[in-house]
């Protein structure tokens, strides 16, 4: 069998400029499988296919090895690796101004939640507290973040179970999100807004009813969503029972999370581990307990509806003041101070070329980010730049999941159950 599996491996491994070379499938037809005997074996012959890395439906460049009995699968294997960018090394070389612009393109569809993890990390080093408009616009945004992250999830979920229209829908609402955020942070993605000692400037003139406007536009078409799927007969039989898992799987692999939550588990760090200002607003924790593939889609839907809930609240409750710490001299000073002051200037030079110093220490946190727990492990020396950075990638953690759902599904569940991972491949190969 070791023969078999460095075959596969080597058929695998043949591309043609990045994208897998497609062989006849006779070539991978073998009797057991890359696994041990006795273990996950069909009945009779079966079959090793790769589904990846160049799939339209594995939501980015992930490969997956099925072994199949006729069209039932045996076991799945998830591989990752083909996107590996090296975030975290790159941390090490970066001061820590720098780390937010680094970190931001992780989980690209989330990029808030990024940000976030990393600031509050380089902050609990520094001991320094962020002021109150900082900590709310920061909920805000993580916010209009979450519900762009699963509107894209909707979008792109509907169009791989072959419900192509709710394409359409999701990326409508999505497109409209994004422009609140690229109104407030400048960009529409990868923002590096959130930085350490607060956010990168103030919320703009207007905002507030740009905000509001946004989540009324954003309520109708959950509610569009709401009537296309739900109900919908084919989606219910594609979905409901499909890519079952149980809670007992999902801690036992360190799952967080809508998959998580969607086994009747319900852990949410916002409630849970309370941070930024979460215990002074009111929202549910969206759960459900069939663990399969139509919870995970509804547990989505009505996370946006809870962070509309948020996203308003921020609104009424946004206090005055600083959007930064000045405090350490960890951001950089007023800019009308500059023309007016050599130390502001110097204060602003040594910023932005040499950063900070951090203490000598190290901390770990993690917020709720739309696919689970991220979490950020820093380490500094006392010097500008931290010695390591490691981040607990939520969607590393969930492809583990894919074998226990997909086990005694057929193949076309596999679609349905990857798409309802939502894995984001930039966050996996860091």
């Amino acid at each position: 069998m070791s023969d078999v599996w460095e075959e596969v491996e080597r058929l695998g491994r043949q591309t043609d400029e990045g994208a897998q070379e497609l062989r006849p499938r006779s070539e991978l037809v073998v009797t057991g499988g890359p696994w041990p005997e006795g273990e996950g074996e069909g009945e009779g012959e079966t079959m090793i296919i790769n589904m990846g890395p160049q799939h339209p439906s594995t939501h980015g460049v992930l490969r997956v090895m099925m072994e199949l009995d006729g069209e039932t699968v045996v076991r799945a294997k998830p591989v990752i690796g083909y996107l590996h960018t090296g975030m975290e090394k790159t941390a090490e070389q970066l001061t820590y101004v720098q780390g937010s612009t680094n970190v931001t393109r992780m989980d690209y569809a989330s990029p808030i939640a990024n940000e976030l993890v990393f600031s509050t990390a380089v902050e609990r080093l520094l001991d320094v507290e962020v002021p109150p408009r900082a900590v709310w616009a920061r909920m805000l945004l993580a916010e209009l973040s979450r519900m762009a992250s699963h509107l894209l999830f909707q979008a792109s979920n509907g169009m791989d179970i072959g419900a192509v229209s709710m394409m359409l829908y999701g990326w409508r609402e999505r497109e409209e999100t994004l422009r609140v955020l690229e109104m407030i942070t400048g960009l529409r993605m990868n923002h590096n807004f959130v930085r350490p000692g607060g956010i990168a400037a103030d919320l703009p003139d207007g905002w507030q009813r740009a905000v509001l406007e946004l989540c009324e536009i954003v309520e109708r078409g959950i509610d569009d969503y709401d009537t296309l799927l739900t109900s919908n007969p084919i989606w219910v039989e594609r979905t409901v029972g499909v890519g079952v898992i149980t809670t007992e799987q999902a801690l036992a692999l360190g799952i967080s999370g809508p998959i998580l939550r969607s086994t009747g588990f319900p852990w949410d760090l916002r409630k849970a581990q309370p941070y930024l200002a979460y215990d002074q607003v009111d929202f549910d924790v969206i759960y459900t307990e069939n663990g399969d593939c139509f919870d995970r889609y509804r547990i989505r839907l009505g996370e946006i509806a809870e962070s509309i809930k948020i996203v308003r609240q921020c609104v009424d409750m946004m206090p005055a003041g600083d959007y930064r710490t000045q405090d350490k001299k960890v951001t950089p000073p007023p800019r009308a101070r500059i023309n007016e002051s050599m130390e502001a200037l110097i204060h602003h030079f040594k910023l932005f070329t040499e950063g900070f110093r951090v203490p000598a220490g190290e901390t770990y946190v993690s917020v709720e980010s739309p696919r689970g727990e991220i979490g950020c492990y820093l380490v500094s020396d006392g010097t500008g730049k931290p010695v390591r950075m490691h981040i607990r990638g939520p969607s590393f953690y969930n492809l583990q999941s894919m074998e226990p759902m997909m086990e005694g599904r057929l193949v076309a569940d596999a679609v349905a159950v990857i798409s309802s991972v939502d894995p984001i491949l930039g966050e996996v190969d860091r």
